[in-house]
């Protein structure tokens, strides 16, 4: 599956943001507006002003509705979510090539909020996965004790884990000690 450079990098960013809520004993990583600017610092948002609590609020309402894409039973269901998002976020396709990146497409409109931002890019990525006719690749990490978000980019579906060194290693060890244990008697 080609992912154009652009699309990759939004399809990491959704998974981050709906990463970052708060899951088992994890706590919510965007608690604040210090947490969201170090969100938007991290992933390169471009053309964000000052972050405020209402960006806090509508960017945790972005993530809620994100994972429930995650979380969408099938592709019809997928793409009423995205729509949703996108429609919400006035999205406006410029083509732009700004920080030394090559040519790529912004869905959001100049001086858009960081929420907005987020449900054109990010959504858009999404909607990519969609129309390819590969949702199935929006998946949750399959390790008991962890959940996460990830997008399965293997070549034939096969990703299980969030991380295959931490997750799926920690798995495999628990099974091979659960089998040495079981042939010693």
């Amino acid at each position: 599956m080609l992912i154009p450079h652009d699309t990759r990098i939004a399809l990491d960013t959704v998974v981050d943001l709906v990463n970052t809520t708060a899951q088992g004993d994890r706590e919510d990583e965007l608690g604040d507006i210090r947490a969201l600017q170090s969100f938007v610092h991290a992933h390169k948002i471009s053309d964000v002003g000052e972050l405020g609590a209402e960006d806090l609020r509508a960017v945790r309402d972005v993530r809620e509705r994100f994972t429930a894409v995650f979380s969408a039973p099938d592709p019809r269901i997928a793409a009423a979510l995205i729509n949703q998002l996108v429609t919400a976020a006035g999205t406006t396709p410029q083509l732009t090539d700004h920080d030394g990146y090559p040519w790529h497409v912004h869905y959001f409109a100049p001086g858009a909020s960081v929420a907005d931002h987020l449900a054109a890019d990010c959504g858009m990525a999404l909607a990519f996965i969609v129309v390819a006719g590969e949702q199935e690749r929006l998946r949750r990490c399959e390790a008991p004790d962890c959940g996460r978000a990830f997008v399965d980019l293997s070549r034939n579906r096969s990703r299980r884990y969030c991380d295959s060194r931490t997750c799926g290693n920690r798995l495999h060890v628990a099974a091979y000690r659960a089998r040495r244990k079981e042939a010693a008697g």
